[in-house]
């Protein structure tokens, strides 16, 4: 059986003062939870991230790494730089980064791979845009996105966790029905089923597309959703309990 996973998306959203009463907030609650919670913040946060966190049941990541393992690339963070702070988790291929700084599938996967490769688990982001699924092209845009890593991680394939994030539902206020959630989990596990056999049933699949307190029940009773990947409402304590406890 999957344990659920609520994982936080701070996004460019902090300040040491902040943190630290939301971290406070979180890992008081987090005893009353029983799926998992992670939080995925800055990389300029994780040092305090990192001492708050470090004896509550709470695992943290980063929100992006690099395609390289080391080298003359300025501004970025490498793998082996996040294990040093103690992170689980780094997200890999947020919309946000596909869209604002290009990046593509291929680098997505090398992402993936190199996280896996350190001890990391990345969660890997899939999702189409509000043009794509007007046009019936949602089954084919995340089987595109996904199969590319899947090719790529061979038979560590069941080491990552994946995201459903459809970009039109992202900070939109807009959510996707349950059972729009829950037809695009359920190809996404068919997907990895006919790539890795004995991954499907391991993988969890989160939905990331405004999950809020009133929606994340409704959403976390469909059988191939195994959490969330939440954005403005992990940025409030009570909030993000709320969604975990909804799971």
């Amino acid at each position: 059986m999957r344990t659920p996973l609520i994982a936080g998306n701070w996004k460019m959203n902090a300040s040491l003062a902040s943190n630290a009463v939301l971290l406070a907030g979180v890992s008081g609650g987090a005893t009353s939870v029983r799926a998992e919670l992670a939080v995925c913040v800055p990389s300029p946060y994780l040092a305090q991230v990192q001492s708050v966190l470090a004896e509550t049941g709470v695992r943290w990541g980063a929100q992006d790494m690099s395609a390289h393992e080391q080298g003359a690339y300025t501004g970025e963070v490498s793998a082996r730089m996040l294990l040093e702070f103690g992170c689980s988790y780094v997200i890999a291929g947020h919309s946000e980064r596909r869209s604002y700084h290009a990046e593509n599938d291929l680098q997505v996967a090398q992402k993936a791979a190199l996280a896996i490769q350190a001890g990391l688990t990345p969660i890997v982001c899939v999702g189409e845009t509000l043009q794509q699924r007007e046009q019936g092209l949602t089954d084919e845009v995340v089987s595109t996105q996904l199969g590319v890593v899947l090719e790529a991680l061979g038979e560590h394939a069941g080491r990552i966790v994946v995201a459903y994030e459809p970009v039109w539902a992202i900070g939109t206020g807009k959510t996707a029905t349950p059972e729009m959630a829950q037809q695009v989990h359920a190809t996404i596990r068919s997907l990895i089923a006919e790539r890795s056999a004995g991954s499907a049933t391991q993988v969890r699949v989160l939905y990331g597309g405004s999950m809020k307190p009133d929606n994340a029940a409704e959403l976390l009773a469909m059988p191939d959703i195994d959490g969330g990947l939440i954005g403005g409402a992990s940025l409030n304590a009570p909030d993000f309990l709320a969604i975990a406890q909804a799971a």
